[in-house]
């Protein structure tokens, strides 16, 4: 699922329309909550380590989208998953 979550927030960053970026960040999103389950439970590190900087790389580009509530509850999943 962190794969599938990469791929879409490559693409949403590659896309000129906001629109689909988007969408692509919620898809993103979704995979992400997914992945954050299967860390949980194999306590996978590295794991959790590509999925907190997903969710800083969403964040970050819904900061340039100008989503910045949706953007800051990024960040805090983020922060619980260890970011400093």
């Amino acid at each position: 699922m962190l794969k599938l979550a990469n791929i879409y927030l490559e693409n949403a960053f590659d896309t000129n329309d906001p629109d689909i970026a988007l969408v692509l960040c919620d898809d993103t999103e979704a995979s992400l909550d997914q992945a954050k389950k299967s860390a949980k439970q194999d306590r996978d590190q590295a794991l959790t380590e590509g999925i907190t900087m997903a969710y800083i790389g969403l964040a970050k580009l819904l900061e340039s989208l100008q989503h910045f509530k949706e953007a800051q509850a990024s960040f805090k999943k983020a922060e619980k998953l260890g970011y400093v």
